[in-house]
């Protein structure tokens, strides 16, 4: 399929994708253990929004829809939009088609952080302990990557990515041990959180990652001429005047603060941000300006939808999300790599 050019189809492209999300959005308030009328959710999404009356919903059901799936699906949004546009300015700023948020150790360093925090600390700071923790795990680790992958002052992508791997494993290794170690009963929470849920979603919770994730990739978009020449290639950035190592400490550092946040919220959820810039590609091209805002919007679209499966595949409990995108992200590459 060739990429989409002008600017009308690229256009609507976008906001076919947006009234996607917003359907999808609306269908998995509806859906769950406790299924509730597509009509019913829409009332009370306008009650709390618009303060219509919900002429049919029950206290149950509002209180289900708006306290618990809506800030749920929120938080989906979010994580996928997130997770999608990080992978597609690291993928141009290492020119490795295989980086993803995950590369750089902070989910490992998220997972450290939660385990001693719920393996030996206690909820310090009620329901922020175990958020706060993760994004303090998850900064320290990404922090240590660059400290190890910096050289002579500046970065290069293999030696990044390998002290990410490396870090990650010294991490993961740390993590480990400590569950071993401490009281198994308390180790099947942290072993959800670590394969990915988003059932720590809260309205108080969602701020910082909203805020986080629109100026992230506001900057990131903005960023746009400076990726199309790193993906070019470094010799041909520098004729261009693009400052090379300005321009990757930069993307690094947003990059790094962005997934954190994500990573402390709803714990590993691989594959998104490795599938979706493939997909995206396919569609627009590799021109950065258009191709990170319809990453974020299959990238929210992406997992909106995984987290429906979730929540339903074995209703009532919830499968880890991580293992829904591992299953679809594994296949979705098997499929790529066969078709290359």
């Amino acid at each position: 399929m060739a990429p989409i050019k002008t600017p009308d189809a690229y256009a609507g492209l976008l906001v076919l994708l947006a009234s996607l999300i917003v359907f999808v959005c609306l269908t998995a308030l509806a859906i769950g253990a406790a299924p509730v009328p597509l009509k019913v959710a829409w009332q009370v999404v306008q009650s709390h929004l618009l303060g219509a009356e919900p002429l049919d919903a029950t206290s149950g059901q509002d209180h289900i829809i708006w306290l618990i799936r809506a800030p749920r699906v929120v938080l989906a949004v979010l994580v996928g939009a997130g997770l999608a546009m990080v992978g597609a300015a690291l993928q141009a700023v290492t020119r490795n088609s295989l980086a993803d948020p995950h590369l750089l150790g902070a989910t490992s360093g998220a997972a450290l952080g939660a385990v001693v925090v719920v393996m030996y600390v206690g909820e310090l700071l009620g329901q922020f302990t175990l958020p706060l923790a993760a994004f303090l795990g998850a900064s320290a680790s990404l922090l240590l990557v660059m400290a190890i992958a910096r050289k002579h002052g500046t970065f290069t992508s293999d030696r990044l990515l390998l002290s990410g791997v490396a870090v990650s494993f010294v991490l993961m290794a740390a993590a480990n041990l400590l569950l071993f170690l401490g009281d198994h009963r308390a180790s099947s929470s942290v072993l959800f959180w670590m394969m990915g849920g988003l059932g720590a979603a809260r309205w108080e919770l969602l701020w910082l990652p909203l805020c986080v994730i629109v100026l992230g990739g506001l900057a990131l978009w903005a960023c746009g001429r400076s990726l199309n020449a790193l993906m070019a290639g470094e010799q041909t950035a520098v004729s261009l005047g693009v400052d090379v190592h300005r321009v990757r400490i930069s993307v690094f550092v947003m990059t790094s603060c962005m997934t954190g946040v994500m990573v402390a919220l709803s714990g590993s959820i691989g594959f998104v941000g490795l599938m979706v810039p493939h997909i995206a590609r396919r569609l627009v091209g590799a021109e950065h300006r258009r191709l990170i805002p319809l990453c974020g919007l299959l990238g929210a679209l992406l997992v909106v939808c995984m987290d429906i499966v979730a929540r339903t595949v074995i209703a009532p409990q919830d499968l880890p999300i991580g293992v829904v995108s591992a299953a679809i992200g594994g296949m979705f590459f098997i499929v790529f790599i066969y078709r290359s």
